[in-house]
């Protein structure tokens, strides 16, 4: 049997877990405040099994990733370092930062786009998730996107949904 198995040693292999999930696109009434684009968004993203370093209990993982509306309003990718909190329970914690790159209006006038700003945005998830076992999580996801007001205009934008998790 391989290391795959559930109640053995999680792999060594350069992927700590790979994810996939459904997101509300642009959420309103969150950090980035009003909502302007619509439409589901698929998530799909990798975490690597590298720990880059410890922080109040929690270790921090390289990860990428990348966010597709399907109504072809903004979609991004990106990369950056999640920050996991994984007590004895199967609750878990993680937060981080990181850089996305989109496809979406930087200055617009259409009521049914964002204006980013610039083509380059920071991104801050947070997430809770829980592990059904030994290799399979469902995760709550909230990720935010902006510019932080290093350009002009700045209106940000938020997602939140549900995003399975197959951690090796």
């Amino acid at each position: 049997m391989t290391g795959l198995a559930f109640g053995q040693s999680p792999s060594a292999g350069p992927v700590r877990e790979i994810r996939a999930g459904v997101l509300a696109h642009d959420v309103d009434g969150l950090w980035s405040g009003e909502s302007r684009e619509e439409g589901p968004d698929f998530s799909m993203a990798v975490i690597f099994n590298r720990p880059l370093f410890n922080l109040l209990s929690a270790t921090a993982y390289p990860s990428v990733g990348g966010s597709w509306n399907t109504r072809g309003d903004t979609s991004t990718v990106y990369g950056g370092v999640l920050l996991q909190w994984e007590p004895a329970s199967a609750f878990s914690f993680s937060t981080g930062i990181g850089l996305a790159l989109h496809d979406g209006e930087r200055d617009t006038d259409s009521a049914d786009r964002k204006s980013l700003g610039s083509r380059v945005l920071f991104r801050i998830p947070i997430e809770i998730g829980y592990a059904i076992s030994r290799h399979h999580r469902i995760v709550l996801a909230f990720d935010h996107v902006s510019n932080a007001d290093l350009a002009s205009p700045n209106e940000g934008m938020d997602s939140l949904g549900l995003v399975y998790g197959y951690r090796f």
